[in-house]
């Protein structure tokens, strides 16, 4: 049975998410951005957590974490390669490693680029993967630490999972990368029906996050650096993808 997967606004535009398992109980939290949303979730639930998963070290993805293992001591997951800046882990893994949430293989992606051991968690059961700072609703994230070239690789890594996988991101931009979007591929129907979409639920106050992986490979110009037409819109027509991405990323620095 597919974990229930629960988006939980923090901050002023962060997103955490709780993923549970309805037969063992087992309640696994993604990031904790703030622990009061996060606790008010779990309460209201009467869910205990016995995960938390850490997808990189910084601090609007960490900073609520020590209140929250204070009402829920869980173990805390994260990348080997960034234990040295989290928070204390139980369980530090690396890309290929597997563990279990409720008896669900939990699959661990090595994402860099936004930060140099950013991970995302990848559960193929419930057809879900939690990708923070990589791959975001209609962007990526800014190149902190990585490359253009590390990031390209590391979301198509992303987009080679199956079509149907849900995305949970870690940050409400999608009006804004919605923007950009249409400057780098604006002749895409599909994106000019996303972009409406988004203002329509944002207006209502309902969140643009999880988004799917097909749309997101349809629209999400940070997917489409191997696309002709975005080529030819930058005049970067044959070029390598992974230059294309690095322009977009330019782009979207400065937008």
């Amino acid at each position: 049975m597919p974990l229930e997967i629960v988006t939980i606004p923090c901050l002023s535009d962060n997103y955490a998410f709780l993923a549970h398992d309805r037969v063992s109980g087992d309640t696994a939290l993604v990031d904790a951005p703030q622990a009061e949303p996060i606790l008010t979730a779990l309460n209201e639930r009467n869910w205990q957590l016995s995960h938390i998963l850490l997808t990189h070290h910084h601090w609007d993805h960490v900073d609520g974490l020590a209140a929250i293992l204070e009402a829920h001591p869980a173990e805390v997951v994260g990348a080997a390669a960034d234990a040295h800046r989290l928070p204390p882990l139980n369980l530090q893994v690396a890309e290929g490693d597997r563990f279990e949430i409720g008896g669900e293989p939990v699959e661990v992606l090595d994402v860099s680029g936004h930060t140099v051991g950013h991970v995302a968690f990848y559960l193929p059961n419930s057809k879900v993967v939690f990708t923070a700072d990589s791959l975001m609703a209609l962007g990526c994230g800014r190149l902190f630490e990585g490359t253009a070239p590390q990031m390209w690789s590391s979301l198509s890594k992303l987009a080679a999972l199956p079509d149907d996988t849900l995305v949970c991101s870690g940050h409400e931009y999608t009006q804004s990368n919605a923007r950009f979007a249409l400057t780098i591929d604006p002749d895409n129907l599909a994106l000019q029906d996303r972009v409406v979409e988004i203002d329509r639920a944002r207006a209502a106050g309902i969140p643009t996050v999880p988004s799917n992986l097909a749309l997101e490979k349809a629209t999400n110009p940070f997917l489409r650096a191997a696309d002709p037409a975005i080529q030819a819109h930058l005049g970067m027509e044959n070029s390598d993808p992974a230059k294309v991405f690095a322009e977009i990323r330019s782009r979207k620095d400065r937008f």
